[in-house]
């Protein structure tokens, strides 16, 4: 098997995972609030892959340190958009409303770089909007606090991933990752103690859920991710993640009860379309980096 496809085969893995923290939160949130439950998470995620990677946190530069705190800070409003949000509304309406970053990354980059949207990314767009009024729009022409909540969680969570992308350059990206973790599970037990009365799970359930959240989604899917998307493409990470909804639908009906509906699978059918022809965008352009890349090589060898 192929560096690349033990790759792919990882990322999947990790959206298996991610697909599980809706039902985690759901668990959680019966025993335990908002803020204490992103606490927890983030604290012991921190704990688990500071260990695998102390060395670079011993070696951290200041500038990776602030960068980290402003990392930390966006993944705390991520973590707390979405945590609030499953609480309003059902596991599998969270995972495909969330899945709605792939389309808020190339949306806000349009906007940054002041260029319209390719025509995938357009097309895109249409489709996830339907496929929201769909999932959403439900006895009333109105999206309820949970739904809306998790929009705002993939609206949050586009930002993250541009300015991740923008203070990285030049900074050790898995010391900027680990510590955004501390950062954010700092900022979120501060906001426990002053909201809250912050205390560790007192039921089987509730670790089930924080050990979940901690070790699983968080602290093992972040490192498998670092590692993985050293052998795989940009494009196959993309592809993979629109996987995390399925799987997040999946294991609401199998361990929540959840009713998914005819029109629910159609919404989210919809959204899922909408996701991948919006990756058209990003796939067209690594096939012409791809050819580009072999003639220059061509050429080389012929001189």
């Amino acid at each position: 098997m192929s560096y690349r496809m033990r790759a792919n085969l990882m990322m999947v893995g990790v959206n298996v995972f991610w697909g599980l923290s809706y039902v985690f939160m759901k668990m959680g949130l019966d025993s335990l609030e908002s803020f204490n439950i992103i606490a927890l998470r983030c604290l012991l995620a921190f704990v688990i892959a500071g260990g695998f990677f102390y060395r670079r946190l011993l070696k951290a530069k200041l500038s990776t340190v602030l960068f980290s705190f402003l990392l930390g800070m966006m993944l705390f409003l991520v973590f707390s958009s979405v945590t609030f949000g499953v609480g309003m509304t059902s596991a599998s309406s969270a995972g495909f409303l969330v899945s709605l970053t792939v389309i808020f990354v190339p949306i806000l980059h349009c906007l940054i770089i002041r260029k319209l949207p390719s025509l995938p990314i357009s097309l895109g767009v249409l489709f996830s909007l339907t496929g929201i009024g769909i999932l959403t729009l439900k006895g009333s022409l109105s999206i309820n606090t949970g739904d809306a909540l998790c929009i705002g969680t993939a609206l949050c969570y586009a930002v993250h991933i541009l300015l991740t992308g923008k203070l990285t350059k030049g900074e050790d990206s898995i010391t900027l990752g680990v510590l955004q973790l501390g950062f954010a599970g700092g900022i979120a037990l501060l906001f426990s103690l002053i909201f809250e009365d912050p205390s560790l799970p007192s039921t089987g359930e509730s670790w089930i859920a924080i050990l979940g959240l901690g070790i699983f989604c968080s602290a093992v899917g972040f490192i498998c991710q670092a590692v993985a998307q050293r052998y795989t493409t940009p494009t196959h990470t993309s592809l993979i993640f629109a996987t995390e909804p399925i799987f997040a639908a999946l294991f609401a009906v199998l361990f929540l009860n959840e009713v998914f509906t005819l029109r629910d699978a159609a919404g989210a059918f919809i959204i899922i379309c909408g996701i991948l022809i919006a990756q058209m965008n990003s796939l067209s352009f690594n096939k012409k980096g791809g050819v580009y890349r072999r003639r220059l090589r061509k050429r080389e060898s012929s001189l």
